[in-house]
């Protein structure tokens, strides 16, 4: 009887508190409650919507590499990925598969809107660096082709302006003699051969800055 007493004492301050609290542990229990079953379903959606995406990346790729190909399909299945999957990597992939098939069959203005939508999903700091600096450089290449200097010049620039790959450095130096900035072409074109390990692209910067010039 004195054991029951003791261990009735001993939780009464824990009784005291929870009652006193009781609101307030019933709010916060909702809370967790609340957010574990929103990360449950989050992840849930998220499997899901993986899923529907690889599925038509799947389709997509798959008209891609077809000898007679289908454009009106292969559009209408880029398009079902991006307005329903666009924060995917498979999203991103289709994108940049798309838009070198428009560069290669020569619809460089189909190419361009596909690395522009590409460069603007992965665009800012979450975003996928890697692609994003892909189609840049080939949205600034068919710029180039284009004669259209100033566009292509500010596609690469954030990348120019700082050390990056020996590749970005050459270009950039190709589209400033366009410009006929030659100094400034100098400058990149060095900075590319300091960049490159091989000799055959080193010999490449070596005879466009004697071409220059100076």
């Amino acid at each position: 009887m004195n054991n029951v007493y003791e261990n009735d004492i001993r939780f009464l301050p824990l009784l005291k508190f929870l009652d006193k609290h009781k609101k307030l542990i019933i709010f916060i229990s909702s809370i967790i409650l609340i957010l574990v079953s929103y990360f449950v379903i989050s992840n849930q959606i998220s499997k899901q919507n993986h899923e529907n995406a690889a599925k038509i990346y799947k389709d997509l790729l798959i008209e891609i590499e077809l000898d007679d190909q289908d454009l009106e399909k292969i559009n209408s299945l880029l398009e079902n990925l991006l307005i329903d999957y666009g924060k995917t990597g498979y999203a991103q992939v289709a994108l940049l598969k798309k838009a070198s098939l428009d560069a290669s069959n020569k619809n460089f203005s189909s190419a361009l809107k596909n690395y522009y939508d590409l460069i603007s999903i992965t665009d800012g700091f979450n975003g996928n660096k890697i692609f994003n600096k892909l189609a840049r450089v080939n949205a600034a290449r068919i710029h180039i082709s284009n004669q259209e200097y100033d566009k292509a010049l500010k596609l690469i620039e954030n990348y120019s302006s700082s050390s990056t790959n020996a590749y970005i450095h050459e270009l950039t130096g190709d589209i400033l003699v366009k410009k006929d900035k030659i100094e400034l072409a100098l400058a990149q074109y060095e900075l590319a051969s300091d960049k490159y390990s091989d000799e055959a692209s080193k010999t490449i910067i070596s005879m466009k800055i004697a071409n220059l010039g100076i």
